[in-house]
């Protein structure tokens, strides 16, 4: 059983596979003050919970934007599996065609959504994240990465508003009867969620002007089933994005 994590500012998600088949999939919230240990405990209950044990667990890959973290869950994998995972990083093979300024820069997590979009539709494609951040990128006929925007994402910015503003409360993120809203709560959702979806559309729009407008376009991350359904663009939601090109990767390195 391959174990494919990857590691978030906000979530860690973890996704089983045997083979090709995805068994399950988990989260635990991401905890920099997390001992190694904990995250080993957490791991072992994780897989309990769904009938797994860790002698089941033949390897490991990690995408992370927080080091702290994948070091703790390195050493965790280390401790109770004997098993050093796979890190997305330089001189780990990916397959993938990076063009942007710095390829160094760019975050695991992009790099195994890219490559889990390369793998699974028609090029070009236009892969949508939305976690912390709401980033849209480009990938072009060739499989090459050509860059993209990242943007505050949902929760992000609802935090932003809540905590600089006096007299604007916390809300729910799911669209409000109508865009035009009526009061503080729903005028703050049709912002969310309206102006997040209006975002998306005008981002994609100006991309596939460059990729071709016959693009893919993808869609994953935890606010993304509820924000694409108010897009005006013709979008594929996958959850199991990410995942699913960490394990590409890892058949790469094997």
């Amino acid at each position: 059983m391959l174990i494919a994590l990857d590691i978030g500012n906000t979530n860690i998600t973890i996704g089983a596979y045997d083979g090709d088949v995805l068994l399950f999939t988990a989260r635990l919230a991401s905890n920099e003050s997390l001992t190694s240990d904990q995250y080993a405990y957490d791991i072992k209950n994780i897989l309990s919970l769904y009938g797994k044990d860790l002698s089941d667990i033949e390897d490991c890959i990690i995408s992370s934007v927080v080091p702290g973290i994948e070091s703790s869950i390195t050493k965790a994998f280390t401790n109770i599996c004997e098993i050093v995972p796979l890190s997305i990083g330089p001189g780990v093979k990916t397959g993938l065609n990076i063009k942007i300024d710095n390829p160094a820069q760019l975050g695991a997590d992009l790099v195994a959504g890219a490559v889990g979009a390369i793998s699974e539709y028609t090029l070009p494609c236009i892969i949508i994240d939305m976690g912390t951040a709401t980033t849209v990128f480009a990938v072009d006929r060739n499989g090459c990465f050509l860059g993209g925007s990242i943007a505050a994402g949902v929760r992000l910015t609802l935090k932003a508003l809540c905590e600089n503003t006096a007299q604007l409360p916390s809300t729910q993120i799911f669209a409000p009867p109508s865009v035009i809203g009526t009061n503080t709560t729903d005028s703050m959702k049709s912002g969310l969620v309206y102006g997040t979806a209006g975002m998306i559309d005008g981002l994609v729009e100006r991309m596939k002007d460059i990729v071709g407008s016959d693009a893919s376009v993808i869609a994953t991350g935890g606010l993304a089933r509820e924000i694409i359904k108010h897009c005006k663009t013709d979008i594929i939601y996958n959850e199991n994005l990410v995942l699913d090109g960490l394990k590409q990767i890892y058949e790469k390195n094997k």
